[in-house]
């Protein structure tokens, strides 16, 4: 089985490039695709389904060469937006009002959402801290783990957390061998 995402992803990443740049900006980055990874988006309703990851990760790079001034920082921003709309939505179920470890204590069921291989771990390292592990995803990006780190932030802000600190110490797209993000907070 290949690694897929879930449709969600890639339409938080339309929704952020369309608020934040305008819908002329979405069709610049389209037009920066390959003629394949063009018609995939003219001719498909994304929806929650799954697609390949390695779609999402050609958009991805397409967003940074365009919008992002070949900085990769700009998807924190896109994993905190979609956190907002997604938390607010479909997936208010995983907050946790006031308890920001029993949210990260979900840490899998969340990742089983938008990811079909692989697995993730969190491990509590004190009252407001702790260690979350991804392993065995076939494919992986810096982009997407910039993702995943503004989407947390902002989720555990939903829960109440302040001051909210996410460290990648290791990461696959950078040679490690698993995704592993040191993760505090204030209450």
């Amino acid at each position: 089985m290949s690694m897929e995402i879930r449709g969600t992803i890639l339409n938080s990443r339309k929704a952020f490039v369309e608020e934040n740049f305008g819908k002329e900006s979405w069709q610049k980055v389209l037009n920066s695709l390959s003629e394949e990874d063009q018609d995939f988006f003219k001719n498909i309703l994304i929806s929650s389904g799954w697609y390949p990851f390695e779609i999402g990760k050609r958009l991805d790079q397409a967003i940074v060469d365009v919008l992002g001034e070949g900085k990769n920082e700009i998807f924190k921003e896109i994993g905190a937006k979609s956190a907002r709309k997604n938390l607010s939505e479909a997936h208010q179920i995983f907050l946790k009002p006031n308890d920001p470890q029993e949210f990260m204590k979900q840490a899998n069921t969340i990742y089983s959402f938008y990811y079909n291989v692989g697995h993730r771990e969190y491990e509590p390292t004190g009252e407001n801290s702790g260690i979350m592990t991804t392993y065995d995803a076939e494919t992986f990006s810096v982009p997407d783990c910039l993702t995943v780190v503004g989407w947390y932030e902002e989720a555990l802000k939903m829960c109440g957390a302040k001051e909210v600190n996410i460290v990648e110490e290791e990461c696959r797209a950078k040679g490690g061998d698993v995704c592993r993000y040191k993760v505090s907070w204030k209450m």
